[in-house]
């Protein structure tokens, strides 16, 4: 690992998986979407689509299984079952709260990257009051190109006024870690039970939480 303490100016969080249980309740979702239709949501469907925006991952989705339906269409009944899941079973992924803390204690700048989009990422963030502790939001409307392309993570070392190589990018999945490398960050990938599969040799560390001591020797 090369960099340091010292050389950390800003830290970037992804949403889905990352922040948040979310991935658990896609794959509710997904599993009732597709069982609707005689498929099964299996390891390299989950793989294709994770970490994408989710346009790019239902079209992908759509081609693969050779489905009727438009990708809006899909996304529509994809979103009423998925808002179902939500309510109910939202939840702060282990060691949120305790690195949040630590990343203001150590009075550095925070956003986040996700490719979901601007207002899911607020309804997200405003169930647990947590808008404003972020200085930057980027969403899938803020980019041309989806992960596993830079662009998102370019946009936020720009506006954070920063170098690439001076931030911490908290990723969980093979296609966001990919991005963080492709920009130049240092990169912290927290794989969940559905990404463990996934290839993260372009991290620069891996963990299995996101309060890891690690990452918190890291940022300071």
């Amino acid at each position: 690992m090369t960099q340091n303490s010292k050389t950390i100016k800003a830290v970037v969080f992804d949403l889905d998986g990352l922040m948040f249980n979310t991935e658990d309740i896609f794959e509710v979702a997904a599993r009732d979407l597709l069982g609707r239709r005689g498929h099964e949501l299996t390891d390299e469907i989950r793989r294709m689509m994770m970490g994408r925006r989710a346009f790019e991952a239902f079209d992908m989705l759509r081609e693969v299984l050779s489905l009727e339906e438009t990708v809006e269409e899909l996304l529509e009944e994809s979103d009423e079952l998925y808002q179902t899941v939500l309510d109910a079973q939202l939840a702060p992924m282990p060691g949120l709260y305790e690195l949040l803390e630590h990343i203001e204690a150590n009075n550095l700048p925070k956003a986040v990257a996700t490719s979901s989009h601007r207002t899911y990422l607020h309804n997200i963030l405003g169930r647990f009051e947590m808008v404003d502790r972020f200085q930057h939001l980027f969403t899938a409307e803020d980019v041309s190109l989806g992960k596993p392309h830079p662009e998102i993570y370019l946009k936020s070392a720009e506006a954070l006024q920063i170098d690439p190589s001076e931030m911490i990018v908290l990723e969980d999945s093979q296609a966001g870690t990919e991005a963080a490398h492709a920009a130049g960050a240092c990169i912290i990938s927290v794989p969940n039970r559905h990404t463990r599969t996934h290839d993260f040799t372009a991290a620069t560390l891996v963990v299995d939480r996101l309060n890891h001591p690690s990452v918190m020797d890291l940022i300071g």
